[in-house]
């Protein structure tokens, strides 16, 4: 049985965004004026991307499919159209980043952490663009990550500088004929009985939890900040991601997170190589049947629908007490356009089409997996009840409904995540780090880095 998963409002966010202010007052793209029309009217006075043959330049993440089958819709809609995508690692694409944009800039490209980009002037000012197409009637709470101050700072309020293929978010998914096999019928309502249920795992000789900790942007951040979400409220984490004056992730209820994080490390609940596993060998693993539970993000709902059909539950991290709100990371699947690009108008065309045509909207839930952006009634495709697909949807909706969203601990800072967060939880799995060691360590490698901006 099919059900239409309700449009709801969608919750705050999880990649990133950009700002100059001189930058605010431009016009939509380098050759278009200003349109002065709002609502559906400013669609239609919108740049677009002509008849002439265009070669869009992308820069893409490898491993995922939905942007290249956007741009592939794209093309068959708009046959003028064609894409050059170059795809990285995303550990790769944080370190490229400021050499591409400056260097080669792309049309369209996926961004990491983006406050430094913003600084240096390498990205587009959206304002304009969100005025032609009616973004900024959009419900508010979409675009919140992706405006930036003057200088990169503060976010969540100021310019827009990126825009989401979708709207992420992180939980965990499950194996049901493993958790068949250790009696658990139903998710976790609490952390505790998560607890419980990663012991069954662990005595019946099924690896507990299968993530990936290698390389320069390690996983176990995504169930360490659904643990923080599970201790203690969001506010404070996001206050500290958005760079807010005064704020910090070394607090009480985060140090238990920590210590919880470090009883799993020690308990043996993940795979003994985990800090050797990347991305792609996690989900190998996960899809072969290799582990109970994998923290990960509703991306790959589709890819798991398709891999694992009926056999993958999904549910969002329990809280600490019966009965606690939850909440999760959630997130535009952030794209930018870089200031020199050369069919920047056309880019936004783009950006403004993934989130209003019917069949974009629908490739964003079969393949990306999770809610696409766009104005609060637009249409949303039929899922079928027993897709997991059609869990993360309802657990997005859900989510917005508690005001449970959070940005990823990894966007606080352009280098937060590759030379401070992985290597600090690396160091806590080798046992060269303390759980109450770790924040502090965090903390102090954010305030220098903010001080060097």
């Amino acid at each position: 049985m099919a059900r239409r998963v309700r449009p709801g409002r969608s919750g705050a966010a999880l990649v990133i965004a950009m700002g100059t202010l001189a930058a605010a007052c431009a016009a939509p793209g380098s050759n278009s004026p200003q349109p002065q029309a709002t609502g559906t009217s400013a669609v239609s006075k919108a740049p677009a991307c002509g008849s002439a043959p265009i070669t869009m330049n992308g820069y893409f993440e490898t491993g995922f499919p939905l942007p290249k089958a956007l741009t592939t819709e794209f093309t068959k809609q708009h046959p003028n159209v064609t894409w050059n995508v170059r795809e990285d690692q995303f550990a790769v694409i944080t370190q490229n980043a400021p050499r591409v944009l400056a260097d080669n800039p792309p049309d369209l490209m996926r961004l990491p952490q983006v406050s430094e980009l913003v600084k240096d002037n390498l990205l587009k000012n959206l304002d304009g663009y969100a005025t032609a197409f009616g973004w900024d009637k959009w419900p508010a709470s979409q675009l919140e990550q992706l405006r930036l101050g003057p200088g990169g700072r503060p976010r969540g309020e100021g310019s827009l500088y990126a825009l989401g293929l979708n709207m992420s978010m992180t939980g965990v998914f499950y194996n049901k004929k493993l958790a068949a096999q250790i009696g658990m019928t139903t998710p976790p309502a609490t952390l505790a009985e998560l607890d419980e249920v990663l012991a069954k795992a662990k005595n019946a000789g099924i690896t507990p939890i299968v993530q990936f900790n290698g390389g320069a942007t390690g996983g176990l951040a995504f169930p360490l900040q659904s643990l923080m979400a599970a201790y203690g409220p969001t506010g404070p984490i996001n206050d500290w991601i958005f760079q807010k004056p005064g704020a910090t992730i070394d607090t009480p209820s985060n140090q238990q997170a920590v210590q919880h994080l470090e009883k799993w490390i020690k308990a043996g609940y993940f795979q003994k190589d985990v800090n050797a596993v990347d991305y792609a060998t996690m989900m190998s693993r996960f899809i072969d049947g290799q582990g109970l539970i994998m923290f990960n993000g509703d991306w790959e709902s589709g890819n798991l629908d398709k891999q694992m059909p009926g056999n993958v539950g999904f549910t969002l991290m329990p809280p600490a007490q019966q009965g606690g709100k939850r909440a999760a990371m959630s997130a535009p699947l952030a794209f930018g356009i870089a200031a020199n690009a050369k069919n920047a108008d056309c880019a936004a065309f783009f950006l403004n089409w993934v989130a209003t045509d019917k069949r974009a909207r629908e490739i964003g839930v079969e393949i990306g997996g999770s809610r696409p952006m766009g104005p609060a009634d637009a249409y949303m495709p039929e899922v079928a009840a027993d897709k997991v697909t059609a869990s993360t949807l309802e657990a997005g909706a859900d989510i917005a409904k508690d005001n449970g969203a959070m940005d990823f601990i990894a966007n606080a800072t352009g280098a937060i995540y590759a030379k401070s967060w992985t290597p600090n939880l690396q160091k806590l799995v080798a046992g060269k780090q303390t759980a109450q060691g770790l924040l502090t360590a965090v903390q102090a490698d954010y305030a220098r880095q903010l001080e060097g901006n």
